[in-house]
């Protein structure tokens, strides 16, 4: 039987059904404890679901739902090594990346740990050695420039975690620690704007990619090569200018890059889930060794959460149930996510990848069709700015797509009073997706300024807000490495939360690499390499012969 033909999944349908139709203020009318039943604390943690399209008795039989589809032998199975991944027949063992005690986790009878502790090791004494200028470039420079090569999740996580703590005190944070610049897209702008005006002596490149096939990343890595030949002259030692963060040793070594200069990757940690690898080698390098540290222990307190804390008061839990819900249930076919800091200014394209390579999946691990939505599009940008933006069509729009509020509540930089300024709009803005703005409020306020008869109603009926539109507010203390390694590992969880409820398989990503290959003979075309293979559609005829037109001229 499947899980939708379960007696907890008829219970969910059912409730769903009653509660979509409910105003969101009626429920609160209903309950006046709703606040307190559907907000959750934990380590200085608030996470408010009230505003939510929900009830408890619903919540309630989402995770007895949850129990019927065994999520607490999956959370498990995800910890010990077992192979989660099925399609790939892997682990997904991103969490032994955090962890802080030595209790074996083992994949196919080996213990991974000492492997990991290994590692970081190294990544620390390569931390150590530029901070104090012990490692030099081909002149004798010590490195003050950093730049990671890589795209996806070899970009996505260093490149958030750098510019969100970027200004945070911490061991570092001094004349020696080095400036740190990204480059992702084959683009040949991005790399132009990373190297424009930077001093090639003092330049380390960082060339990230598990395979070492990735065309954009080696692409980027053959433009550094050359960028640095052309300042340093043809006889200087490159290499000393490069490390490799790869599982394919040997193309990095045929690269050019010394073995001692490779940092593994292993087949148990996917992309996305890798800033915890050596992938995060910009952060250590950054940030220092220590931040580093606090972000991998922010992680792990999270994990034990995850793997501890009671269904009913789990804050992945609560938040994947309300992710499927939302999705598969209430058929919201978008999220957004605003946070209320500037330093997470990446984090919604971040989860853009989390999310959507993960769970944006139309088969369940059988290979069935899925029987109904998965994941939700994502998009959202930092608040107060959204709120000059995007959230008019929130407010007004004629849809409604449920928003979360992230909001770290101290700042690490204050000024005067802005950061009361910043939580308080948040705090509002939530409030206003509830409740609104009522034409007879609006009819008050602009009778006795002389507004009558169309032009009165014409102007009411601009200035209405509906309300009754949902949001969650999740609120963390305060905005350091620790946090941060906590708010990621958050949402990782509550991904795979939402993909067990889906019942797909959160840890491969088949459809990012048909791109990758219809793109290999159009490439070859454009350059004039070689015709287009026959049976070609006519639009894709007819773009690269004007592409082949056009750069010709």
């Amino acid at each position: 039987m499947s899980t939708e033909a379960s007696p907890s999944y008829r219970i969910v349908s059912e409730l769903s059904r009653t509660v979509a139709s409910r105003p969101l203020l009626s429920l609160f009318s209903d309950d006046p404890a709703r606040f307190a039943r559907l907000s959750v604390q934990w380590d200085g943690w608030l996470v408010d679901l009230s505003k939510e399209r929900i009830t408890p008795e619903a919540i309630a039989a989402l995770l007895a739902h949850a129990r019927d589809v065994g999520i607490e032998g999956w959370i498990a199975a995800l910890f010990s090594g077992e192979k989660v991944n099925l399609t790939e027949r892997r682990a997904a063992l991103h969490t032994v990346l955090r962890q802080r005690d030595d209790t074996p986790v083992r994949v196919d009878g080996h213990d991974v740990l000492p492997d990991v502790r290994h590692v970081q090791a190294r990544m620390h004494a390569l931390a150590d050695a530029i901070h104090a200028g012990a490692r030099t470039g081909a002149t004798g420079q010590p490195f003050r420039y950093v730049v990671n090569i890589g795209i996806g999740g070899s970009d996505l996580g260093p490149l958030l975690v750098c510019d969100a703590l970027a200004l945070l005190p911490h061991d570092a944070a001094s004349g020696t620690a080095p400036d740190v610049g990204f480059v992702s897209n084959v683009d040949p702008e991005h790399i132009v704007r990373a190297l424009q005006g930077r001093d090639a002596a003092t330049t380390l490149f960082i060339v990230t990619s598990k395979t070492f096939t990735t065309q954009e990343t080696l692409a980027n890595a053959d433009a550094a090569r050359a960028w640095l030949r052309a300042q340093l002259g043809p006889d200087a030692d490159l290499g000393r200018h490069f490390l490799a963060v790869t599982s394919n040793t040997a193309a990095a070594e045929r690269y050019g890059i010394a073995k001692e200069d490779i940092y593994p990757l292993w087949d148990w940690v996917g992309g996305r889930y890798s800033l915890w690898s050596a992938v995060g080698l910009a952060i250590a390098l950054r940030l220092g060794w220590p931040a580093f540290t606090q972000l991998l222990a922010g992680a792990y307190s999270m994990d034990q959460h995850f793997r501890t804390a009671p269904l009913e008061r789990n804050l992945p839990m609560l938040l994947g149930a309300l992710g499927f819900w939302n999705a598969r249930l209430l058929g919201r076919a978008e999220r957004v996510v605003v946070p209320y800091a500037q330093a997470l200014a990446r984090l919604p394209a971040y989860l853009q990848q989390l999310v959507l390579e993960s769970n944006g999946k139309s088969v369940t691990r059988d290979g069935r069709p899925a029987p109904g939505p998965t994941a939700n599009a994502l998009w959202g940008e930092p608040g107060t700015n959204g709120q000059h933006a995007f959230f008019q069509w929130l407010h007004q729009g004629t849809r409604e797509a449920p928003v979360e509020f992230i909001v770290p509540l101290r700042a690490a930089h204050p000024v005067a009073d802005q950061q009361t300024l910043l939580v308080a709009n948040a705090i509002a803005q939530a409030q206003a997706l509830l409740v609104g703005r009522r034409a007879d409020a609006i009819r008050d306020e602009l009778v006795p300024a002389g507004a009558h008869g169309e032009d009165l109603e014409m102007q009411v009926a601009a200035r209405v807000c509906p309300g009754n539109r949902a949001s969650t507010m999740i609120m963390m203390p305060e905005l350091d490495a620790y946090r941060l390694g906590q708010l990621l590992a958050l949402y990782e969880h509550r991904t795979f939360v939402e993909a067990m409820l889906f019942g797909i398989n959160p840890f491969d990503q088949f459809g990012v690499e048909l791109g990758k290959t219809l793109a290999k003979p159009i490439i070859a075309a454009i350059r004039g390499e070689a015709s287009l293979p026959g049976g070609i559609d006519a639009s894709t005829t007819g773009l690269v012969a004007h592409v082949r037109d056009t750069m010709r001229t």
